[in-house]
């Protein structure tokens, strides 16, 4: 049995630890963090699978990868809700909702009789819509704990509190380092992109999926989460400042939401939210291989989205040697291909 430490518990470090304890690895996970989702932007992310809808200023990998990992999802938490993604944009930012037609793929055109059928407390607030029918979305929160539940069940150990490094880690054959920027001595190149978010509950108001709200400056989505809570977010920052939210970002943030439907204007605020993600300069993600160490980084916005079919990658690239250049970067290319 191949005996491998996984470093990082957030959604790229769980998604890899359960590929491999799948494929019969003996696992364990090392977190430097207290406890699960601490400090991790997997905590205050989207959950949006939405790989579609990134076309709109991704490359076509990111939607490859996300649509390999939608069923991934539905597969290992069964409360993966897939109901399609609305897009919408007020009267006056009506070339936005045009330019991101025509820079994605795979949606429906709607009116706005369409529109009050999908979310009927957005009747009348917009005249026409992007309506992506085979998108979804999750609660990353529940999500993380139902795979770490899920690795319970397989005996993978998660050690919380362990700052680790591959000198302490002799037992095991291969690591696979999941800890984002934490990475970046290691991985030239590798930036921060911070996102916000505001956490809001708001009573007898429904949506039933995410609904993306374009806007010339700062575009937003509102997703629900059930019970009266809704997640709205979409900041991108080039920072690697996670400690707080600036009053600005709020702002934009709440009053987006009130834009929607101004019953947001009711809403109280449970949490403010901000995140680090790991990117290189592409935003695109990166396999890297440095010995016996593999490194799954790079996942920027879309780390719901594509962690599973990375994961998939990082476990053949372990147990396997498999080698998958769509997401190696040109080192270890070379290295695999001598």
């Amino acid at each position: 049995m191949t005996r491998v430490a996984v470093i990082g518990a957030g959604i790229a470090g769980l998604a890899c630890a359960l590929e491999l304890a799948e494929r019969g690895a003996a696992v364990e996970i090392f977190e430097r963090a207290s406890q699960l989702g601490e400090g991790a932007c997997s905590w205050v992310a989207g959950g949006m699978l939405a790989p579609w809808c990134e076309r709109e200023n991704s490359e076509p990998l990111i939607a490859q990868l996300g649509l390999e990992s939608i069923p991934w999802w539905r597969e290992r938490f069964p409360r993966t809700v897939v109901n399609g993604t609305l897009v919408v944009a007020h009267a006056r930012d009506t070339a936005e909702l045009v330019q991101f037609a025509g820079r994605t793929r795979n949606f429906a055109s709607i009116d706005a009789a369409a529109i009050a059928a999908l979310e009927p407390d957005l009747a009348g607030r917009f005249g026409r819509a992007l309506y992506f029918e085979g998108e979804g979305h999750l609660d990353p929160r529940a999500a993380l704990a139902a795979l770490a539940g899920r690795l319970a069940e397989l005996s993978v150990p998660i050690h919380f509190c362990a700052a680790v490094s591959r000198a302490q880690l002799t037992w095991a054959r291969a690591v696979v380092d999941c800890t984002g920027l934490a990475a970046a001595k290691s991985l030239p190149g590798l930036r921060g992109v911070k996102g916000e978010m505001v956490l809001l509950r708001l009573r007898d108001f429904t949506l039933r999926r995410p609904v993306r709200v374009l806007h010339p400056r700062l575009p937003v989505y509102v997703v629900p989460r059930g019970e009266g809570l809704f997640m709205v977010g979409a900041t991108l920052l080039e920072s690697d400042d996670g400690e707080r939210i600036s009053a600005r970002s709020m702002l934009e943030l709440l009053s987006a939401a009130y834009a929607l439907h101004p019953a947001f204007g009711e809403a109280h605020i449970l949490e403010i939210g901000t995140g680090v993600r790991a990117a290189f300069a592409d935003n695109l993600p990166r396999l890297t291989v440095r010995g016996d160490t593999v490194y799954v980084n790079g996942l920027y916005r879309h780390g719901f989205l594509i962690a599973p079919a990375m994961a998939r990658r990082a476990a053949r690239a372990v147990l396997e040697g498999s080698h998958f250049p769509e997401v190696m970067d040109e080192d270890t290319r070379q290295q695999r291909l001598a």
